[in-house]
């Protein structure tokens, strides 16, 4: 179960990474990271069928990280069906009096502080 969890988040790191790194390098209407490295026109690489690619991309690792994050709490969050043992209860023992009053088959000692 824990190497479950540890792959799905594993996976759930990657795709929001991807998903940052997509989002950076999309071009928004006012700019983004591809005219400010390239300082180029978008029209001569044409930047339209990517943004095309970048907008489906999105959609999909947001998507996938979604149903990843769905997946890990079904898979992780079940209870156990197994029920706890119960514990057994400690068998009563009673210690033996201090003082215990002499009789026949328990003398007094002889040497007994006074309180």
């Amino acid at each position: 179960m824990d190497t479950i969890f540890t792959l799905l988040m594993v996976l759930i790191m990657i795709a929001c990474v991807l998903l940052v790194i997509v989002v950076m390098a999309q071009n928004p209407k006012g700019g983004g990271l591809s005219s400010t490295f390239g300082g180029a026109s978008s029209a001569q690489f044409g930047v339209q069928r990517t943004n095309d690619f970048m907008e489906k991309s999105t959609w999909t690792l947001g998507t996938v990280i979604i149903v990843l994050i769905l997946i890990s709490v079904v898979v992780t969050g079940k209870p156990k069906k197994t029920a706890a043992p119960i514990p057994a209860a400690p068998a009563k023992t009673e210690a033996p009096a201090k003082n215990a009053p002499a009789s026949e088959n328990n003398p007094a000692p002889a040497n007994v502080p006074a309180k």
